[in-house]
C-alpha cells in the first residue's frame, strides 16, 4: 500500500501528505491522547525521536479524542506536548482512528495485524504503528513501550545502513 500521498494536516493546520510529513523515514505512527494512562509513553517516543532521527527514523503522533482523553485546541495540545514532555516530533491535527470517519492513514494501517493476528479497530490510546518506507507494518498495542524490545529492535533493522542526509 502506498501512503506517501495520503494528506495529513499538522497540528498547526498546515496541509500536507504522509510522504512530506515522514520524509521516506521509518515512522512510528501512535495516536496520541493527554489525559490518558498512558500519557507518560510521549517520554519514550520522544527519547527515540532523539535516538533515532538522525537515523531515518521519525515519530508521527496523531491526537485524537476517539476515547475521550485529549485535549480540545490543537493549541492547548501543543503547549502541553512541549512543555510537560519535550515533544519535538512531528504532530498532526486531532483525528479519528475508527469508525467511518477514520483518517485515511488509519483506514489503511489498521489492516495491519498485531503479533497475534489481529487486524481492525484501534482498542486504546497510544497504538503504535512502525512502518517502513516500502510499505511493511508491524503493529504493536498500547501496552507495549515505545522503548520495548521488539521496537528498538525492528528500527535499527529497518534504518540499518542508513546515512543522514546532509
Amino acid at each position: 500500500m502506498d501512503l506517501t500521498s495520503i494528506d495529513i494536516t499538522t497540528l498547526r493546520g498546515r496541509p500536507s501528505t504522509y510522504g512530506d510529513l515522514t520524509g521516506g523515514k521509518v515512522t512510528l505512527v501512535v495516536n496520541v491522547a493527554s489525559y490518558c494512562g498512558f500519557t507518560p509513553q510521549y517520554e519514550q517516543l520522544e527519547e527515540l525521536q532523539q535516538r533515532y532521527g538522525d537515523a531515518g527514523f521519525t515519530v508521527l503522533g496523531f491526537p485524537s479524542n476517539q476515547f475521550l482523553q485529549e485535549m480540545g485546541s490543537a493549541d492547548s495540545i501543543a503547549e502541553y506536548c512541549s512543555t510537560t514532555w519535550g515533544v519535538t516530533f512531528p504532530m498532526t491535527e486531532k483525528v479519528r482512528v475508527n469508525g467511518e470517519h477514520a483518517h485515511p492513514l488509519y483506514k489503511e494501517i489498521t489492516r495491519a495485524p498485531d503479533e497475534n493476528g489481529k487486524a481492525g479497530r484501534v482498542s486504546w490510546n497510544f497504538e503504535k504503528f512502525l512502518i517502513h518506507p516500502d510499505g511493511r507494518i508491524k503493529r504493536f498495542r498500547s501496552s507495549t513501550l515505545p522503548d520495548a524490545p521488539e521496537i528498538v529492535a525492528t528500527i535499527e533493522e529497518w534504518t540499518a545502513g542508513h546515512t543522514p542526509s546532509e
